[in-house]
Order: C-alpha cells, then sequence, then structure tokens
C-alpha cells in the first residue's frame, strides 16, 4: 500500500505553522497528531489508483465522456474531478479552459452551472448572485448546443437548479433537479457519471425529518456498487460519506473514509470529509489527524472557509478527547485565521462563507460549554453576521453559561435574542435553520426554569427540545451541537436527584453520539449515584479509553474516573 505522502507533508506543514501548537508540551502534541494520521493512512482499505491532473495533481480517476476535442476531453475529466470533491473555483477554471480546447464543448457549461450551485449539502438559501451566474450558465449551455442528446441532458437537467429562482423555492427546484438526473440515469444506464450525480442529488434532497432514509439508502445502494468497481473515482468515496452522514448509517462510510484521502490528496476537501463519519464513529484521533491536514491544505489554496470548517471538526475532536491545551492555542489562533477570511468569496472550495462564520462562532462556544466553563460562556459577544443561526450559537452558549449560574436577567435576555433570530429565519423561509434555534432557545429557557426553582417547567420545556431535536439532523456544517439535547437532559436529571432517570438520557445520547466526553462521564456518575456499579465502571472506563490523550493536567473528571477505576 502507498502512503499518502501529500497528506503527511501537509499535516507536517500545518503543525509547524500554526500558532496552535506552541509553548510548553508542543513537542508531544505534534507527535501524538503526526503519529494520529500515519495510523489513519496505515489502515486505508485497498489502493487508490493513480490518477495524475496537470503537473503530478492526485484528484483520482474520473471519465466523463464528451463529444468535446481530445484536448477539451482531458480537461473536462480534471474538471469533473475536481467538482466530485467540491473545488468549484479551479472546477470552473477546468471547464472555462475546455471551452478554451475547443468552443463548442457545450457540455463544460453544465460542469460551470452546478459547480456554481456549490456545496448542495448546506442548507440555506443560495446567493441570488450566484443563483443568477448559473443560469447564465445553464442558459448558455443550452444556446452552445451541446452535441448529443446525453448532453443536452445534462444541461437541462442543471438548469432545473436555477429556474424562476425568484419565485419558485429552493426545495421545488432542487426535488425538479434530482427528478430530472433519475431521468438522465435511468436512459444511460452505463453512464457512471449519470448514476453518480443522480446519487448525489437524491442524498443532498433529503427531508432532514425523513427518518427512514429512503433517499439516503438508495443513494448508497448505488454508490457502494460503483465503488467496488471504481475503487479511485473521488466523487464515490466523497458521496458514500455525506450519503452516510446520520448516526444509524455511519459505520457503512467507514471504508470510504478511510480511502478518500488516498484518492484524492490535493484536494483539501478530501482531507476533511473522513472526519464526518470518523466524529459519527467517535475515532476521534483520525478525525484530529484528517482536520489538521484538512486546514493545511485549505490554507495553502487560500480556501479560508474550508480551513475554519476543518478547524471546527479538529477543535470538537480535541475536546471530546480533553486536549484542552490544543483546543486553547486552535481558539487563540481565530482572529488569525479569521483576518485572512473574505466573505465575498462564495465560490472557492466546499465551506462557503457561511461555513466560515459557522466556526468562528462555534468553536468558543464548544470551549467554554464542553469545559463547563460557565462564566466564559455567559462573556461570548455576539457577531452581526448575514447567517443569522451562526449569532444564535453564541446567544446560546451565553444563555445556557447564564442560567447555568442562576443569572435570571442575563438568562431572559439570550432567551429574547434566540427567539428574534428564530422569528427572523422564520419570515426568510430558512426553515431548517429555524427550528435549530428552536431547540437551543427551548433548552436555555428550560436551563432558566430550573436556575428559578421551577423544576416541571423546565423539565417539560427540556422535553421539547429533546422531541425536536430527535426529529432533525444536524447539518454537514457542523461535527454535532454545541450540546446534544438529550445530554443536557440527563444533567438537568441529574441537578434534581434523577440519576436512574440521567442514566437513561446520558446513554440514549451515546448511542447517537459515541465517544462524547460530556455524556460519557454524565453516564458514569449517573450510573453510579444510582447504585449501578457495573455501569459506572464500564463508562468511567470508556472515558479513561476516550481520554488516553488527554493533558497530563487533567480534567476533575478523569481525576475521577481514575480514582473510581482503580479502586476496583
Amino acid at each position: 500500500m502507498r502512503l499518502c505522502f501529500a497528506c503527511l507533508r501537509s499535516s507536517l506543514r500545518r503543525i509547524m505553522e500554526s500558532p496552535i501548537i506552541s509553548g510548553p508540551g508542543s513537542e508531544m502534541i505534534k507527535t501524538r497528531v503526526i503519529t494520529g494520521f500515519i495510523a489513519m493512512v496505515l489502515v486505508a482499505n485497498g489502493i487508490a489508483q493513480e490518477h495524475p491532473h496537470g503537473s503530478g495533481e492526485k484528484l483520482g480517476a474520473v471519465h466523463f465522456a464528451t463529444s468535446c476535442n481530445e484536448g477539451a476531453q482531458k480537461e473536462f475529466d480534471r474538471a469533473v474531478a475536481l467538482l466530485h470533491s467540491f473545488q468549484f473555483r479551479r472546477s470552473i477554471e477546468g471547464f472555462n479552459a475546455a471551452l478554451k480546447s475547443d468552443a463548442t464543448c457545450g457540455i463544460a457549461y453544465w460542469g460551470i452551472a452546478l459547480s456554481q450551485w456549490s456545496n448542495p449539502f448546506v442548507p440555506g438559501t443560495k446567493d441570488k448572485g450566484q443563483l443568477q451566474e448559473g443560469r447564465e450558465s445553464a442558459q448558455r449551455g443550452i444556446a452552445a448546443g451541446a452535441k448529443t442528446e446525453r448532453e443536452r441532458a445534462y444541461i437541462a437537467a442543471v438548469g432545473k437548479l436555477y429556474n424562476s429562482f425568484e419565485s419558485a423555492p429552493q426545495r421545488a427546484r432542487l426535488l425538479a433537479y434530482r427528478d430530472a438526473m433519475a431521468e438522465v440515469a435511468a436512459k444511460y444506464a452505463e453512464d457512471h457519471e449519470a448514476q453518480i450525480f443522480y446519487a448525489l442529488a437524491l442524498a443532498a434532497s433529503e427531508d432532514p425529518a425523513d427518518k427512514t432514509y429512503a433517499g439516503r439508502l438508495k443513494a448508497g445502494a448505488i454508490l457502494d456498487k460503483l465503488f467496488e468497481e471504481e475503487p479511485a473515482h473521488p466523487g464515490l468515496a466523497h458521496y458514500i460519506i455525506h450519503t452516510y452522514d446520520v448516526p444509524s448509517l455511519a459505520e457503512r462510510a467507514l471504508p470510504a473514509a478511510r480511502r478518500y484521502s488516498e484518492i484524492a490528496p490535493d484536494a483539501p476537501h478530501a482531507m476533511h470529509m473522513p472526519s464526518h463519519t470518523f466524529t459519527r464513529t467517535g475515532y476521534w484521533q483520525e478525525s484530529i489527524a484528517s482536520n489538521v491536514a484538512a486546514a493545511a491544505a485549505a490554507r495553502r489554496e487560500n480556501q479560508i472557509a474550508e480551513e475554519l470548517h476543518a478547524s471546527d471538526y479538529e477543535v470538537y475532536a480535541y475536546l471530546q478527547t480533553a486536549q484542552d491545551d490544543a483546543a486553547r492555542r486552535l481558539l487563540a489562533s481565530l482572529p488569525e485565521i479569521a483576518s485572512r477570511f473574505d466573505p465575498k468569496v462564495v465560490i472557492a472550495g466546499a465551506g462557503g462563507p457561511s461555513a466560515g462564520y459557522f466556526a468562528l462562532a462555534a468553536i468558543p462556544a464548544r470551549y467554554a460549554l464542553e469545559r463547563q466553563e460557565w462564566k466564559q460562556a455567559a462573556q461570548l459577544t455576539p457577531q452581526e453576521t448575514p447567517f443569522p443561526y451562526t449569532e444564535a450559537m453564541t446567544w446560546f452558549a451565553r444563555g445556557l453559561g447564564a442560567a447555568r449560574l442562576k443569572q435570571a436577567p442575563a438568562a431572559q435576555q439570550s432567551i429574547v435574542a434566540l427567539r428574534q433570530i428564530r422569528e427572523r429565519l422564520s419570515s426568510a423561509s430558512e426553515n431548517y435553520w429555524a427550528q435549530q434555534v428552536q431547540i437551543q432557545e427551548l433548552e436555555v429557557e428550560a436551563w432558566a426554569a430550573l436556575a428559578e426553582g421551577r423544576k416541571q417547567e423546565a423539565l417539560s420545556q427540556m422535553k421539547s427540545g429533546v422531541e425536536l431535536e430527535e426529529g432533525t439532523e444536524k447539518s454537514a456544517v457542523t461535527p454535532g451541537p454545541l450540546a446534544p439535547a438529550r445530554e443536557l437532559m440527563g444533567e438537568m436529571l441529574l441537578e434534581i436527584n434523577e440519576p436512574a432517570q440521567a442514566l437513561t438520557q446520558f446513554a440514549a445520547t451515546l448511542e447517537k453520539e459515541p465517544g462524547r466526553f460530556r455524556a460519557l462521564y454524565g453516564a458514569a456518575k449517573a450510573a453510579q449515584l444510582s447504585g449501578n456499579h457495573e455501569a459506572s465502571q464500564k463508562y468511567f472506563r470508556q472515558l479513561l479509553q476516550v481520554c488516553a490523550q488527554a493533558d497530563k493536567a487533567a480534567r476533575p473528571e478523569i481525576l475521577e474516573a481514575r480514582r473510581a477505576t482503580s479502586q476496583n
């Protein structure tokens, strides 16, 4: 098997250049990260075929047959490989290069239009300027008169994403595109690219409330079969990870996750995407290594939103494993990264402006809440952005921190702010994000009620938050909620001396979010307080296993776990 030397070089560069790893203990942290990344590469399944594009590029093996001339075909295949790894700016450049080589290569406009749609897994309304450009590209494709019926079918399908975008809801247009790609895939059954893009449309258009995962399972069946036939195809590995990015399906994506960075090491998003699966399955060290490499690659390509996105996943994994020093250093690096972040760049890599703003808000909130630094959480400063749900994360952390400190007026201020943000999102038809903010609002209301002694009201509000969260799915933009609703319910039940019920909530959290620090500790403590010695020992040992790489100055919960397990 070939080691991913490009990945290792990116990892090393990230480690050596980043301000997050410096000072006492830095050499040990560097060693841990490099060791973890090497381990991730060593466990990869199979051998990825080399498919160089340009000057030694490694983007995976892709061939999309066209009627264009030989020079254009070469540029076109490279552009599709870039598109499959969500390198949108570079893929547009590639499709334009195909047009330069062959002005009659009308299918290239399909690629440009699809690239301009950008990441299909990001919930929220697309930028109007972006939509206008996409529609113009689709119209140019029609005007250019693609040479084959198949190529014309692709161009017509992508046009569905943009048709009447001023009045037609985005979801309706996405479903129309999905259905159009279904027709292309059915008519050209031997065309693997048609099957792949249809499966992508199926996965991206699934309703987050559909717990049957019918669309995901149908897409996965298509992708899994083709991946056996084309093991070096970047889109197959990539879309399998996205398709199975829900708790009950995540294990199915592990083979693809362990191979994607080998297939396309020159695409920053290919470095990051495995961490979606690693996060879902609790492989924290692998997630850290993946995102160290991804952030370095994104920085090299000047994809700053992608760098921030990878950093959010990286911090999340550090905090689950109690590597707080590393998390703190990354937190301290945010102003420098933010200084390079240009939110006007809509089309670049997989992460758009919303992903950058999301990470800038999420990382400080995570650092405070995961460590239960309530004063720090309550003092966070909301930053206004074009994406109100990013501000909501800061208000949520502030509100939860204030409630846990029993500062009722401050908690109420956060509740009012969250309600206003939710109403703004609802008015803008941003229904997914409105629901996410509603969950946060209910959780802060619950803890504020508990702080004021209204126990039954607190439990009722918290239960409503749990039910709402259970009925949706997290966005791909986040590794997980700032605080899972069931985990917060468990902590509330511990507060009111109901440890047996708390244990049920923590155990349910771990089914969905395996390896979470707070849920493992909560389960161990709840079992201990309810007299379930065996369960308490099990969860304390799991916590210590997850935190094998924890800082020497361990969190109090780790010290408690060590004491509890050493007595047996």
